[in-house]
């Protein structure tokens, strides 16, 4: 089961139109390996913090919407 910081990422990355190629790529990881952490398949520690830390480094290159 996905844990519900997940639901918030992908909602930020819909309407900012973030990929997640783009996310993975950011992060460092294959972005099969961001889908099976976005998904609650892995559980790697930090995951949270890194991805959101990732989110919003692209959030100011971009400008984000929200």
């Amino acid at each position: 089961m996905p844990e519900k910081w997940t639901g918030e990422v992908v909602g930020i990355m819909h309407v900012n139109r973030i990929s997640y190629q783009l996310l993975a790529d950011k992060i460092g990881w294959h972005v099969k390996y961001l889908s099976a952490v976005m998904n609650g398949h892995r559980k790697p520690a930090g995951a949270e913090r890194m991805v959101k830390d990732a989110l919003n480094e692209i959030l100011s290159e971009i400008g984000s919407v929200e």
